[in-house]
């Protein structure tokens, strides 16, 4: 454990002189809400998918039981009563009539014993979303066009304070023009998407507790783990999560399978043999009075992951890689700030790897209301090379991250990538929001490939030696109708540069728009 102890002691080197220096507030230029809650909102800038969190407020929903700050726990914002994952809802708050706007309010708890301690809640989602791009995969060929429908549905058994028992289905749909052959996570008959039992207990001031079975995995950077709400069918892990949690810290171990989907039912879902992953993942409030008054988390990890069939290069082979950095994220007055940086080390094949990642996103409010407009920018390196030599791999590779940050049409991710975006995010009427924002791309190491969402190369691009990658111009509007109906709409122009157009691709329009009802 030295050996990983140093390395986690070198990536948060960085992030620690970053919290000590007394400049950062007049120097950084950002945009934001609270921490807890902008990286939630802003598409091009924070970082999640979630269409309908920008909503108004409902009846505060206390969140799943934990003495550390909810927000900060590692299962994602719960804003409006709602969250990605459905489970880290509490509806309590609707066990008093009097705060039930509707009979739907009523599915939220549903008690089954007359002390009101055993309670079933009930969710769901219906998602109707149409995608159109021109030069699908940046080749020169007609129009694409996918009309893709989602189903879910919920229910959420506590028995008690201690016991609760969670199960989610979900039917993915899909039709349109030129579609190819469609994956599993947009064209799916029925799926068991998440399935688990989770018991937890107080010892004096500490919450311990477990959770068993199919389950949504969030802890830790977005840009590295995500519920890839993108999808019809949700990216879901197999296995233990455990965690210990006092009032200014927190500790959560794991050790998971990911979820391999078939597109026929429920039978042809299984525990993918090939890939596992595991790790610990810490958590400290830091004190408020930093940057003269803050609400500043600091996560590190350590994660290994494991995967018999790896691919780089043409090459296909067992591969393990850890990873070891920290997240130091928050609020410091109207300065939002997301930062992590992660050294990846570990074997593939017969090569050893070598690989860094550093996101720094930060945004800063103009104005003291929550929905005042957000200016800002985010820098992204990823280290390249190695993917087709017989050296070092230094391709950094991000387990299942929110890929939608660099390209609505999942064209770029974190692997020999460098980017740097400014944006701007604004509320034109009262439950309407929108960011703008312009990407400029490189290559680390001109003589890797070009990577696209799947991990996988545009082929081709390994023998070309500029450096551009694209320029991104991107635009998301998120309409509130109501705080169960949300539109939201995204534009893409990717201007392909000579890093693309040298080896065949070309240019690409995306544009998208869904509407989502849940309750």
């Amino acid at each position: 454990m030295t050996r990983y102890a140093t390395a986690l002691a070198s990536a948060t080197a960085p992030l620690a002189l970053m919290i000590a220096a007394p400049a950062l507030a007049q120097s950084a230029v950002a945009p934001s809400t609270n921490a807890q809650q902008s990286t939630a909102q802003t598409p091009g800038v924070q970082r999640s998918t979630s269409p309908s969190e920008t909503g108004q407020t409902r009846a505060a929903a206390t969140p799943v039981v934990t003495s550390y700050p909810a927000a900060a726990a590692g299962d994602g914002a719960t804003m409006g009563g709602y969250n990605l994952s459905r489970w880290a809802e509490d509806w309590r708050v609707m066990r008093d009539p009097a705060k039930r706007d509707d009979p739907l309010d009523r599915l939220k708890y549903l008690p089954l014993d007359d002390d009101g301690d055993i309670y079933l809640t009930l969710s769901g989602e219906a998602r109707l979303r149409v995608n159109m791009t021109s030069n699908p995969n940046l080749r020169e060929t007609p129009h694409q066009r996918q009309d893709i429908r989602r189903l879910t549905a919920g229910a959420d058994l506590h028995v008690g304070p201690h016991l609760r028992f969670y199960g989610e289905v979900a039917h993915g749909g899909i039709s349109g023009r030129n579609l190819g052959a469609p994956a599993a996570t947009l064209r799916n008959d029925l799926v068991w998407q998440q399935y688990f039992v989770e018991g937890n207990t107080t010892l004096g001031d500490v919450t311990i507790g477990a959770r068993y079975g199919r389950q949504e995995f969030t802890d830790g950077p977005n840009l590295l783990v995500s519920q890839r709400d993108n999808n019809t069918i949700r990216y879901t892990l197999n296995g233990l999560r455990a965690w210990a949690r006092g009032s200014k810290w927190r500790i959560d171990a794991f050790d998971m399978r990911p979820t391999a989907y078939g597109d026929l039912g429920t039978d042809d879902d299984v525990n993918d043999p090939a890939r596992r992953f595991s790790g610990v993942t810490f958590g400290v409030v830091l004190p408020e009075k930093l940057l003269g008054g803050s609400k500043l988390y600091l996560d590190p990890f350590v994660w290994r992951r494991r995967n018999k069939v790896g691919a780089w290069g043409g090459r296909i082979g067992p591969a393990t890689r850890w990873y070891a950095g920290a997240r130091l994220w928050g609020d410091a007055g109207p300065l939002t700030i997301d930062w992590s940086v992660n050294h990846q080390w570990g074997r593939y094949i017969n090569q050893d790897i070598d690989a860094w990642q550093a996101f720094f996103a930060q945004t800063y409010r103009l104005g003291k209301s929550p929905t005042s407009p957000r200016i800002g920018f985010h820098v992204d390196y990823a280290s390249g090379g190695g993917g087709y030599g017989d050296g070092k791999l230094r391709d950094a590779y991000a387990p299942f991250g929110n890929n939608i940050y660099y390209s609505y049409q999942l064209s770029l991710t974190p692997s020999n990538l460098i980017a740097v975006a400014p944006n701007v995010t604004f509320s034109p009427a009262r439950k309407l929001r929108v960011t703008a924002e312009y990407q400029l791309t490189w290559r680390d190491s001109t003589r890797d490939a070009v990577y696209r969402a799947n991990g996988q190369p545009f082929a081709g691009t390994q023998n070309v030696r500029d450096a551009k990658i694209a320029n991104l111009t991107r635009a998301q509007v998120v309409w509130t109708i109501s705080p169960r109906l949300s539109f939201t709409g995204r534009y893409e122009h990717l201007a392909a540069g000579p890093s693309l157009t040298k080896a065949g691709y070309r240019s690409s329009d995306f544009f998208a728009g869904w509407l989502s009802f849940r309750f």
